[in-house]
């Protein structure tokens, strides 16, 4: 069946440097996952997807996208941008008082996985993280 959670797909959204882009991403992936019948991992995942398009936008100078991907049970949310700097280590104890700087800690908390990598076809990096549907 068309739309089934049990076969893989995967989806790319390109976006401009542009915090705007951050609402456009959260509402596409909402609807992608409803589309896909995974409306369980649709908070989560918006959740998560805020917080690496946000990083991929705030802390770069150019083009980002948001890349969703979902096979064997599993969702995968990365954001990709132009610059290969490693994203900032999440802090071993999390400032209660901080108003930024605690994304990738809360993304390590939330996620049953969570990564990057250089890509050396775009000269950027992806982050990412993953979440179980089960």
């Amino acid at each position: 069946m068309p739309g089934s959670e049990s076969e893989p797909w995967e989806y790319t959204l390109y976006i401009p440097h542009d915090l705007r882009a951050v609402t456009i991403c959260r509402r596409s992936l909402r609807l992608i996952l409803a589309l896909h019948c995974l409306p369980q991992l649709i908070d989560m995942a918006e959740l998560l997807t805020t917080e690496l398009v946000s990083n991929a936008v705030r802390h770069t100078k150019g083009p980002a996208a948001l890349r969703v991907r979902y096979a064997d049970g599993v969702l995968r949310i990365g954001a990709w941008d132009a610059d290969p700097t490693p994203p900032a280590p999440p802090p071993r104890v999390a400032d209660a008082e901080a108003e930024q700087g605690r994304g990738l800690d809360l993304v390590r908390a939330c996620a049953d996985g969570w990564g990057w990598h250089p890509e050396a076809t775009d000269s950027g990096k992806y982050v990412w993280c993953e979440l179980n549907a089960a």
